[in-house]
């Protein structure tokens, strides 16, 4: 049952003349006071979710990128403050490249962060494929070592784990040597103590699905990480086989569980009054974003012919490029009225039964205004649906077997709740959640119609 929503910002300024005629990716070169205003953006993404009912905001962490599109290089440090500046909201970092750091210097600054912001920030890691951000600090990216950068990652996990969940450990590997049997204060070092460890222990782990490989899996099972499917360079929304994959995976460690369980979804999504206006609207942004993650691999079935092309403004919008069309109808974008939103994301819920938490942004490209526009009308017109779900059983429990419950009211407001007998519709009014012919929740024949902000995490 999908409860809880959050929201991917990759860290992009806001950007003139975007699309594929606009300025070429490469020939971008922002002002250092340009680049800033990714702060001030961020802080107000995060209170504008944090004021409308989001649970989580996540954030990527990229550096060099002097082009304006992942202007975050420490996710930790920013969270620290947007905790400031909100109440309730969580912050997840999508993710920490951990080959750009050293294991414990990351296991250090996320134990500080979880303190002092309450044990409010998630954590996550990534392997890291942006070659210019990996290699210049020293570690292999997944675009030149796909092999070199997975052993390496590998092993950090390790030792970010071992250092969060034990007094003291030691690590002896491939790569790392923790610590060196040195002497010290009249003792041969043995074994190493993080301080601070976290406040919240077991600490909750989130990494990305990109390839869904065996053995990428596998190492999420084994060692409790779960996954987000979708959003940032990858492409919105799940496939089957991914998450029967992930299902397999965990029955391997031996977990049985519904399709969807400890996965959160990630979709793009653009709200109008029908799906052609959001398509009009947010084409330039798709394009933007296309523009950004297709010569680094993220966009599938391109030939070397296309990437070249889409470089050249001249040239891209007649090379035959995937369209934002083709996105909305693989179900990676979500766009058009908020009741095609809700109908759409029944079926996900309906079709994966253990999956809890999706995400929905706006892709780099898409300005400050847009985006809080959008936050806001999905935080008020679709989440609500889906909320409110969550508030259905333990009523149900304290009324026993005596009926069925429905939504009654109208939109916007506080809901009152009735009992339905078995001979009663199961059709809300005209007027409720969606609109006339509201479809019910199949497990809870609850509508919403009125936020219901939570403090939950995803998973």
């Amino acid at each position: 049952m999908i409860t809880q929503f959050g929201s991917l910002y990759a860290g992009h300024v806001d950007l003139e003349n975007i699309g594929l005629e606009g300025t070429p990716v490469n020939e971008r070169w922002l002002s250092d006071a340009h680049l800033a205003t990714v702060y001030e953006k961020a802080e107000a993404i995060a209170t504008r979710m944090d004021q409308v009912g989001y649970d989580t905001l996540w954030a990527a962490e990229h550096r060099f990128q002097r082009e304006g599109y992942e202007c975050i290089p420490n996710l930790l440090m920013l969270f620290v403050h947007l905790a400031h500046l909100t109440t309730r909201i969580t912050f997840g970092c999508g993710f920490n490249v951990t080959p750009m750091w050293h294991p414990l210097r990351l296991a250090e600054d996320f134990a500080m962060a979880d303190i002092l912001t309450g044990g409010r920030v998630i954590f996550g890691v990534g392997r890291g494929y942006h070659s210019r951000e990996c290699e210049t600090l020293g570690a292999p990216s997944t675009a030149l070592d796909d092999e070199g950068n997975r052993e390496l990652f590998e092993e950090q996990v390790e030792i970010i784990l071992k250092a969060f969940h034990n007094r003291s450990f030691s690590h002896h590997g491939q790569r790392y040597d923790i610590p060196p049997r040195v002497p010290y204060r009249g003792y041969t070092l043995e074994e190493i103590t993080l301080v601070p460890r976290p406040r919240q222990l077991p600490v909750e782990v989130w990494q990305p699905v990109v390839s869904a490989s065996q053995r990428g899996l596998d190492f999420m099972a084994r060692h409790g990480i779960k996954g987000i499917i979708g959003g940032g360079a990858a492409a919105g929304g799940a496939a089957d086989r991914v998450m029967t994959a992930w299902r397999d995976a965990l029955a391997r460690v031996g977990r049985e569980t519904a399709l969807g369980t400890d996965l959160a979804i990630g979709f793009t999504f653009h709200i109008a009054e029908t799906e052609h206006k959001a398509i009009a609207e947010a084409r330039p942004f798709f394009e933007e974003n296309m523009k950004m993650f297709a010569p680094l691999g993220f966009v599938r079935g391109l030939t070397p012919e296309q990437i070249a092309a889409i470089a050249d403004p001249s040239r891209a919008r007649s090379a035959g490029l995937p369209t934002l069309e083709q996105a909305v109808a693989a179900g990676s974008w979500l766009c058009g009225p908020p009741e095609l939103l809700i109908e759409k994301l029944q079926h996900v819920q309906d079709r994966y039964p253990g999956l809890q938490a999706i995400n929905v942004g706006s892709v780099i490209g898409t300005p400050k205004a847009v985006i809080l526009e959008q936050l806001e009308i999905f935080a008020r017109e679709v989440m609500p649906t889906f909320k409110n779900q969550a508030k259905v059983p333990a009523f149900a429990k304290a009324w026993g077997q005596r009926g069925k419950l429905a939504a009654v009211g109208g939109n916007g407001g506080a809901f009152g709740l009735r009992v339905l007998t078995r001979t009663d519709h199961l059709e809300a009014p005209r007027g409720v959640g969606q609109g006339a012919g509201t479809r019910l929740c199949p497990h809870t024949q609850l509508s919403a119609s009125g936020p219901a902000p939570g403090r939950t995490r995803p998973g």
